[in-house]
Order: structure tokens, then sequence, then C-alpha cells
């Protein structure tokens, strides 16, 4: 199941906490980043471990256009995550939101 910049960006304004979590490379991140937790999508096998306890909770994941973060949803649900959620569109989407408002 997939998510929206326009439902993300609500619940971000709103404060909400979220399991949001960004694939793209570090320097990508360091340039531009929604405050998500940072974990490359090479590195995510690595991680599996820590997000565990997030197996039935919703987790958010994005990247720059929405690529990335597809292959990471289909990689965490073939391990059985059952909330996998991905930002369509990726952080391009969503800056070309805010510069819309």
């Amino acid at each position: 199941m997939d998510i929206t910049v326009e439902e993300l960006k609500e619940r971000l304004d709103n404060g909400e906490e979220l399991n949001f979590y960004d694939v793209r490379e570090e320097h990508e991140f360091e340039e531009d980043n929604l405050g998500a937790i940072l974990i490359p999508l090479a590195e995510l096998p690595d991680h599996v471990a820590e997000l565990e306890p997030l197996k039935d909770s919703e987790i958010i994941i994005h990247c720059r256009s929405g690529a990335r973060s597809g292959k990471a949803q289909k990689y965490l649900e073939s391990l059985g995550f059952t909330n996998v959620r991905n930002v369509l569109g990726g952080i391009l989407a969503y800056r070309e939101l805010e510069e819309e408002a």
C-alpha cells in the first residue's frame, strides 16, 4: 500500500510520530531530507533486525523518485513486514507539492 506526498505532508505537518525511513544515499540525504531515518537501500539487509519490532506497524519509506523505496518495500514485504508504504514520487514530488503551496 503506497502513500501520497499529500498524505505524508499532512501527517508530518501535524507532527505525527512516524516510522519514516529514507533509502537514498548519504550524500543525497545530506543535501535534502524530510526528517526520516537514513538507511541506504544497499544497507537495508543489515538493518532488518532493528526494524523487526515494526513488522506489523506502519513503515513509510521514501527515496528520490519512488523507485528505490519501491524495491525496499518489496524486500521488507518478502520478509513478512505487513504495512510498508512507499511514498509515491519520492522527495521530488514532495518538494514539488511544497512549491505549489
